[in-house]
C-alpha cells in the first residue's frame, strides 16, 4: 500500500510553524548570548576591583595610579595601570601593569581587561596597530590626578586618593565600560568624568566623555566597593557620559569644592 505524500497546503503549514518557532528562538537565543556577555563582563571587572584593593592595601592605601609617565625627553616606557606602553615602538607589556602582580592574566582577546561586547577587532588602539590594550577605563580623573595623562596638568595639584577616603565606596565609579567615539571608535583606558576642571572656568562638558554604553544602553561600573552592576544610561545625556542622575558625584564626589 503506497503512503500517501504531503500535499503542497500541509508543506507550506510545516514551513509557517518552523518559521513561527524560528522567530521565537532567535531573539530568546539572541538574549541569552547578550547576558551572557553581559556577566562575563561584570566578572572581569569585580576581578580589577579586586586587584585595585589589593593594590591599595599594599601601598598605604592610596589608589592605584592610573600611569607613570618619564620626564619629557626621556625615552623609557608609561606604565599604566593594565601595562606598560613603549614610548616609542608603542608595544604593550601586560605584566608590568600596575595590576599585573594581583592578577592572574594577560592582554589578549576577551581577556580579563577586553569587554566581550567590544571585542578586538571593533575599535583601534590607541597604542601601536595591533596591540590590545584594554576596553574598560579607570577614575584616575579622581583617584589620582597628578598620576592621569591628559589631565594632570589641569588638576595635577589636587589630593592623590586613599581608600579610607572615600565616604560612599558603593556610589564612586573606580572602572567601567570605555570608549572613544569615531569611525573608527578608539579604546580609552581612562574613565573620564561629564565634566573636566579647568583652573580659569571651573567645571566645563567633557565634548569627549569615554564612558561607553555598550550593554543595550547601559553601562557596566564596577564601584569602590568592589561591587560591579549594569547601569542604564540617560538617553538624552548619553553623549556626556551621564548616568542615571547621580552623574558628577558618581565621578568627583566632592567636584563642587574644587
Amino acid at each position: 500500500m503506497m503512503r500517501r505524500g504531503f500535499s503542497l497546503i500541509e508543506l507550506l503549514v510545516v514551513i509557517a510553524i518552523i518559521a513561527v518557532l524560528l522567530a521565537i528562538l532567535v531573539p530568546a537565543l539572541s538574549s541569552v548570548r547578550s547576558t551572557a556577555r553581559t556577566v562575563m563582563c561584570l566578572s572581569n571587572l569585580r576581578q580589577l576591583g579586586v586587584a585595585w584593593s589589593v593594590y591599595a592595601d599594599d601601598f598605604q592605601s592610596y589608589a592605584m595610579p592610573a600611569a607613570d609617565a618619564p620626564p619629557a625627553g626621556h625615552e623609557s616606557d608609561t606604565v599604566y595601570w593594565f601595562g606598560a606602553v613603549g614610548n616609542i615602538s608603542g608595544t604593550v607589556e601586560a605584566e608590568r601593569g600596575f595590576l599585573a602582580p594581583y592578577l592572574e592574566a594577560t592582554l589578549h582577546d576577551l581577556s580579563v581587561f577586553e569587554c566581550p561586547n567590544q571585542p578586538w577587532g571593533t575599535y583601534a588602539a590607541q597604542t601601536a596597530p595591533g596591540t590590545i590594550t584594554t576596553t574598560y577605563g579607570y577614575n584616575g580623573y579622581y583617584l589620582s590626578p597628578s598620576k592621569t595623562p591628559g589631565w594632570s596638568m589641569q588638576i595635577g595639584h589636587r589630593p592623590w586618593r586613599r581608600t579610607w577616603e572615600i565616604r560612599q565606596p558603593a556610589e564612586l565609579l573606580i572602572f567601567a565600560d570605555t570608549l572613544l567615539p569615531g569611525s573608527p571608535p578608539r579604546n580609552s583606558a581612562l574613565l573620564d568624568p561629564p565634566m573636566l576642571y579647568q583652573a580659569r572656568r571651573g567645571w566645563v562638558t567633557n565634548s569627549f566623555p569615554t564612558t561607553a554604553f555598550r550593554h543595550a544602553g547601559a553601562v557596566a561600573t564596577l564601584s569602590a566597593d568592589v561591587s560591579g552592576k549594569v547601569e542604564q544610561g540617560d538617553k538624552e545625556q548619553m553623549t556626556h557620559g551621564i548616568i542615571g542622575s547621580l552623574d558628577m558625584r558618581r565621578y568627583v564626589p566632592d567636584w563642587m569644592n574644587w
